[in-house]
């Protein structure tokens, strides 16, 4: 049994600018005033890490203990904007062929490793139409570990508890557009098949010593071949 773990921003979906700017949004309510989001990347990491750094560069101490809120107010700021990622944002090239081929075989399962918080990587699928063709259940999101390496045996630990599947790290495959996203795959021994649909080129991904490059999933034979090993 192979476990597919799919990023979500850059990989699956663009979501154009709508989570920055729920971001943003979140912060001002939490803080009371005007966030500061300055030149903060994204790309690659997870929501705890990124609402800790937006803690310290707007002069709050940086702790823990504020997540919970900060986590029910990004949820609540993403949703409001659920219509406006319909309008504005879009599937990747090839996205919605590749998940369909891997799930008519009967050794794969699909799911989400990603730094959105759960809730919001299901708003974002489910605006943009992809709801209900990953199991959601057996995903790691940046609500279960601001480190992304852990989300790993994290979706493996849910594949088991929740679908009883014994997956090994080798035979658990992530697909991302950042090097953090092949970086987290290879710390956990598992495979990193890298798209070019993000932030990142096709040799900047190459050198990040991934086990597969692809300018995007377009090519579904190609995609599933390179997913698969």
């Amino acid at each position: 049994m192979r476990l597919v773990l799919w990023d979500v921003d850059g990989t699956l979906v663009d979501t154009s600018g709508h989570g920055r700017d729920a971001f943003e949004d979140a912060f001002a309510q939490v803080l009371g005033r005007p966030a500061t989001l300055g030149d903060i990347t994204m790309s690659g990491r997870t929501d705890h890490s990124i609402a800790l750094e937006l803690l310290e560069i707007n002069g709050e101490p940086v702790a823990d203990e504020r997540l919970p809120e900060i986590f029910t107010a990004l949820s609540g700021a993403l949703d409001a904007r659920r219509d406006g990622i319909a309008r504005d944002g879009r599937v990747l090239p090839g996205v919605p062929e590749v998940i369909a081929a891997l799930a008519a075989r009967n050794d794969v399962a699909q799911s989400l490793l990603t730094g959105n918080i759960e809730p919001n990587a299901h708003v974002k699928l489910a605006a943009l139409g992809l709801g209900g063709l990953l199991d959601m259940e057996i995903g790691g999101y940046g609500s279960d570990s601001g480190i992304r390496p852990e989300l790993v045996d994290i979706a493996r630990r849910k594949a088991r508890e929740v679908r009883g599947l014994n997956v090994e790290r080798t035979d658990t495959v992530l697909i991302g557009d950042t090097p953090l996203d092949v970086h987290a795959a290879h710390q956990n021994g598992a495979r990193a098949v890298a798209v070019a649909t993000g932030r990142f080129s096709v040799q900047e991904l190459l050198d990040t010593g991934a086990d597969a490059v692809l300018p995007d999933v377009s090519d579904a034979n190609a995609a599933v071949a390179a997913i698969l090993g």
